[in-house]
């Protein structure tokens, strides 16, 4: 057994407290800044900046917006231009240059109700293929855009006539691992995980975990699909290894009960594919660390191909609040930093130590 001193610990480094509903926070590539998002009680949208120096968090810009921002991504920004991509409470998509925020460079209605969720890819030297942006919204529709491309989306998910429309909640990209491949996985409030092939424009794989899926991420966006991590309304969150389709059984899994709250969000460790973070409804942060089997194939009684799950080991864990944690974002510069939001109104900059010896 190991030491408790050799293990990852998760410290505190900086915390903010700021005057309105947070939902969403990011790095802003190559700097020690990140960008928060949120909702001001008067019902308009607010944009803010910090940046760390000598141990504190600095706010540089503040910025407000007619509607409440929900959710943000540099995914599908070069690493010279910063755009941020944002989705709305209107169901607008906005993409942003933060050093001139007055006006969108892009603008889209993309949906009739609010945007709970987005991905990019294609931008900041990961992923091969176009730069394009998910969104999930309210109004059960899935859509992939790319912003050379004006008001229209370049692929739609949508429920099939006389299907019930239901509430996207998580989107993620995967397997851009050329410039053809990629898919785009989605969750819903119902429990529905579907995974798009975008280059058929077909429907690859589909479950059901019963219950709401909150959040959504595969372990790498720009690698032939490996894993995915889908974290649920009840506590549990759910490892799907991609490598192995079956054809009646689909992709092996493993579940792990973390909490009696919901699991808000997973992040994968940038620098290692195998390590994630999520965050809890009771204002936990839980570090797990994924093994894989000594064989991730077996063959069934047919012969037929299937997968094997690993198993999951929880490193650490920490309490920072008594509200849930909405969202939680890796520097991707700098190993083991993380900045999190948490509906107690707090920003907090985290340190992950030790994660070196993993």
């Amino acid at each position: 057994m190991s030491s408790p001193l050799e293990k990852p610990q998760i410290i505190a480094h900086v915390q903010k407290s700021v005057n309105y509903t947070l939902f969403d926070c990011k790095w802003i590539p190559s700097s020690a800044k990140f960008v928060c998002l949120g909702n001001l009680a008067r019902g308009s949208g607010i944009m803010q900046i910090y940046e760390i120096q000598h141990g504190e968090a600095k706010l540089i810009r503040e910025i407000e917006k007619p509607k409440p921002l929900k959710c943000g991504t540099f995914g599908a920004s070069s690493l010279q231009q910063r755009y941020l991509a944002t989705g709305d409470f209107g169901g607008n998509l906005n993409v942003w240059d933060l050093e001139a925020a007055d006006t969108p460079v892009y603008s889209v209605k993309g949906h009739k109700e609010i945007i709970n969720c987005i991905d990019g890819v294609g931008g900041l030297g990961i992923g091969e293929g176009a730069p394009e942006i998910v969104t999930g919204s309210r109004d059960g529709t899935v859509k992939v855009w790319d912003t050379r491309q004006k008001d229209t989306p370049v692929a739609n998910m949508e429920p099939a006539e006389g299907e019930n429309k239901r509430d996207c909640w998580a989107v993620a990209f995967g397997n851009a691992y050329n410039q053809e491949e990629r898919v785009v996985c989605a969750g819903y409030d119902n429990g529905d995980i579907k995974l798009f092939d975008l280059r058929n424009m077909s429907l690859r794989w589909e479950t059901n975990i019963r219950n709401g899926v909150c959040s959504l991420e595969f372990d790498r966006k720009d690698i032939i699909m490996n894993k995915l991590v889908a974290t649920s309304l009840e506590g549990k969150f759910h490892v799907y290894d991609l490598r192995t389709q079956h054809p009646t059984k689909g992709f092996a899994s493993v579940t792990e009960k973390a909490l009696k709250s919901t699991i808000w969000q997973v992040r994968h460790l940038p620098q290692n594919r195998d390590i994630f973070m999520t965050t809890g409804g009771a204002g936990s942060l839980h570090l797990w660390k994924y093994e894989y089997p000594a064989q991730r194939t077996k063959k069934d009684s047919d012969g037929v191909d299937m997968g094997v799950a690993g198993t999951v080991s929880l490193l650490q864990n920490v309490t920072l609040s008594t509200q849930p944690i909405s969202s939680i974002d890796w520097s991707p510069d700098k190993k083991g930093l993380c900045v999190s939001t948490a509906f107690d109104q707090t920003v907090r900059v985290l340190i992950v130590t030790k994660l070196n010896k993993l």
